[in-house]
């Protein structure tokens, strides 16, 4: 988003246009789950994985290759095609750490510490490797690299571990169904709503970071040093996790770690002073890393062999639009001031976790009505 966001700008198009164009790549992650079922179903999952990497490059490098030439219709339509099958290239690859990994818990757990930690990465270097290319060459160069990336990827996917589709097309269950069934599935509809919740919350930090510079008596360009803190405190946390797997239960794992990024950002609303701002972003940054990791567990331990694939995904797409809201709601809301959105954002989480446990506590057995 970032490259388009940049093309646009710098070629004199208007703010709506880039506002637009970098909508089109994202908005279309909500209708991935309803091409994830190849996931389950494809003779070698990998080539799923492998041609949506493929349609992600060539349309992005199409999109920004025709921009200068085309109405800016084809250029949003091209990027809308290259966001469908973003989700595939996420949620796709991680429902594979299971084959990967082995069967062994402790095993999974520790490969997903470093999925988390791949997505820590790339969110960090991605924007950066764009911004460096854009200044030393153009945005249309930096978008080109991006594309010529995940083509590359497509060849790497192949590298990995093959694993039989885990249904046949009859056996699978299709989108709407799938969802019910996370919806109906307590451990499932509790990753959901939770990793939602969270999701919101967190992506208010990069618009408060930047709106209050200013009452801790820093430099606007300070907010980078406060979303890097995130970044480096999240990387931190994945590393500790392939060291030191998530224990215990997944289920029960999440409501804890949700209470403590609430903790966390309370703590952000709260500091006055620089240095305990840049500290409270790197706790939030830990403690969501570790959220994110026992969701990761979550879906893999609860989802349904034959519908795991297209889990992974709906979470993901549902996760990547709750996160673009928060950020919306924040910029709606920063004009009352930085502190209302981490209140909100607080207030969210907080009550995600309660109805947690109150989920989870209604389907414990009362073992106490038994004679």
């Amino acid at each position: 988003m970032v490259a388009i966001v940049l093309l646009v700008t710098t070629s004199g198009g208007p703010g709506w246009l880039a506002g637009l164009l970098g909508a089109a790549i994202t908005a279309p992650h909500l209708a991935g789950p309803f091409i994830a079922r190849p996931l389950d179903t494809a003779r070698d999952g990998r080539t799923v994985i492998a041609v949506a990497c493929l349609v992600h490059g060539v349309t992005l490098a199409a999109a920004v290759l025709l921009y200068p030439y085309a109405w800016p219709l084809v250029t949003a339509v091209l990027l809308a095609a290259s966001g469908l099958v973003g989700p595939l290239l996420t949620g796709g690859i991680s429902s594979r750490l299971p084959g990967i990994a082995g069967p062994d818990r402790r095993s999974q757990r520790r490969a997903q510490g470093w999925d988390v930690a791949t997505y820590g990465i790339a969110g960090t270097v991605g924007p950066s490797v764009v911004a460096a290319v854009a200044a030393w060459a153009s945005p249309t160069v930096a978008a080109l690299v991006l594309a010529v990336a995940v083509i590359a990827a497509a060849g790497l996917i192949r590298l990995l571990p093959y694993a039989p589709p885990a249904a046949t097309r009859a056996q699978a269950p299709h989108p709407a169904r799938t969802l019910g069934l996370m919806l109906s599935t307590g451990p499932l509809r509790r990753t959901l709503y939770l990793t939602m919740s969270v999701a919101l919350s967190v992506q208010v930090l990069p618009v408060v970071a930047v709106a209050s510079t200013g009452t801790l008596g820093v430099g606007a360009a300070a907010a980078g040093v406060l979303t890097a803190a995130y970044g480096v405190g999240g990387l931190a946390a994945s590393m500790l996790i392939m060291l030191r797997p998530l224990p215990g239960d997944a289920d029960r794992a999440m409501t804890i770690l949700a209470v403590t990024v609430a903790a966390a950002l309370t703590l952000v609303a709260v500091t006055t002073t620089f240095g305990a701002a840049v500290a409270a972003y790197a706790v939030t940054g830990v403690l969501n890393s570790y959220f994110f990791a026992a969701t990761l567990a979550a879906r893999s331990e609860y989802a349904p062999a034959t519908a795991r694939g297209q889990v992974f995904v709906w979470i993901g797409a549902l996760k990547i639009s709750a996160g673009s809201a928060g950020t919306a709601l924040a910029g709606t809301l920063i004009g009352a001031g930085a502190h209302l959105p981490l209140l909100l954002a607080v207030t969210a989480t907080t009550i995600a976790a309660a109805v947690s446990l109150a989920d989870r506590s209604a389907q414990r057995p009362r073992f106490w009505f038994q004679s």
